[in-house]
């Protein structure tokens, strides 16, 4: 099984979201039980909030169950646990190397897709669906790199 963590700021938009975004897509191969899946922030800022409203409401738009979230910070340990971890933006990269220093196992989520993109914050932008749509396409171009490579 391979451990998987989907960070952002402040783990109540952009990491949740793609938490259960990869959740339906593995459920939807047949490779859910292949995937422990998780989100975690950077920071401490949203600490045990819930998934943010209108994150929410998209998720719910496209038909992709959610359950109880509790934003946190991600720890030294989980992050030395995981297999790998996804940042959605150039920000959160730098943030995770005050956690950890070896972030040899972070990547941003549009790296999948050919990018060097970041995932806007939808947080300032007030863009979920546009949000939205660039985590889809991040962890379908995820979970295609981790069914037909060995990493």
């Amino acid at each position: 099984m391979k451990k998987i963590i989907f960070v952002c700021h402040g783990n109540i938009c952009r990491s949740p979201m793609a938490e259960f975004i990869f959740k339906k897509l593995a459920r939807g191969i047949g490779m859910e039980e292949d995937f422990d899946v998780s989100s975690a922030a950077v920071s401490y800022e949203e600490e045990g909030n819930d998934i943010y409203h209108y994150a929410a409401e998209t998720l719910q738009r496209h038909d992709i169950p959610f359950g109880n979230h509790r934003a946190h910070r991600i720890t030294e340990r989980e992050y030395e646990e995981a297999d790998l971890v996804v940042v959605m933006d150039s920000s959160n990269l730098r943030l995770l190397q005050k956690i950890s220093t070896d972030t040899c196992k972070a990547h941003k989520l549009l790296e999948y897709t050919g990018e060097n993109s970041d995932v806007a914050d939808p947080w300032y932008t007030g863009n979920f669906e546009q949000a939205y749509t660039d985590i889809l396409r991040g962890c379908r171009a995820l979970l295609n790199h981790l069914t037909t490579t060995n990493n």
